[in-house]
């Protein structure tokens, strides 16, 4: 099962999966008497600043939460940019991604979006498919609680098919289900603009993970700021349930 954080005896400077809300777009833009939507594409040039700085880092997995399931409460032209800017990003920025080696997926209701999106997101994931560098996942449309309740809809189909019993079902089984069911769970969280909530962001999946946060507008992001949080990444004991002095144990 790959759905689990590093242990402590896999102990590293360097976390394998980094998260990241990004946050702090619109006020950004509205700090500078812009349209929201500037804030948004402004965001993107902090996106592709991220991917690098990971990969560089030796970060394996970076999973970016783009649009969560309550943001299409937000006004409808807003909404409809984004998802617009979303469309140019992935004709712009995929060639890229694929010289390097990265691979690109994305997790959420694909259901929700416009065909035109769902298209390009298919195209991205197929042509870096075989790409074997960092592994960058995208959540549009995603919420940890409709996360949750998916995988718990898979498990119950198969309760009723009879290949699993009710007394068969353990974490192993249940995080067959989720979204990030075949990459490792995150290791740090980092959260820009200020808030210090996880706003229904892999709410499993964030169970183990050090939560940083900084008051820093997402356009604003860059490989400083990166950096400062894999520096508190590494000032940090990961002892998991264990004590100090059994994780130090497990490191000499």
């Amino acid at each position: 099962m790959q759905n689990e954080p590093s242990k402590p005896s896999q102990i590293s400077s360097v976390p394998r999966h980094v998260a990241i809300i990004m946050d702090g777009n619109g006020r950004w833009a509205s700090s500078r008497k812009k349209a929201r939507h500037s804030g948004h594409r402004a965001g993107v040039k902090s996106v592709r600043l991220s991917v690098e700085t990971a990969a560089q880092r030796g970060v394996e997995y970076l999973t970016l939460f783009a649009f969560s399931s309550e943001n299409w409460a937000r006004p409808e032209d807003e909404v409809g940019r984004l998802m617009s800017l979303f469309v140019e990003a992935l004709r712009r920025e995929v060639d890229e991604l694929h010289r390097n080696n990265v691979r690109l997926n994305f997790v959420g209701a694909r259901e929700q979006l416009n065909k035109g999106l769902r298209e390009k997101i298919t195209e991205a994931e197929k042509k870096t498919a075989d790409n074997n560098g960092l592994r960058l996942t995208v959540a549009i449309a995603y919420g940890g609680r409709w996360d949750i309740i998916e995988a718990t809809k898979a498990i119950a189909r198969r309760v009723e098919s009879g290949s699993l019993t009710a007394d068969a079902i353990d974490e192993a089984e249940f995080v067959k289900g989720l979204q990030l069911a075949d990459v490792p769970d995150p290791d740090l969280l980092i959260r820009t603009g200020g808030e210090t909530r996880i706003s229904n962001f892999l709410l499993w999946n964030l169970a183990y993970a050090e939560l940083w946060f900084t008051d820093v507008l997402w356009p604003e992001f860059d490989a400083n700021e990166f950096d400062n949080a894999l520096a508190y990444f590494a000032s940090r004991q990961r002892r998991f349930g264990n004590t100090g002095e059994q994780v130090e144990a497990v490191g000499c």
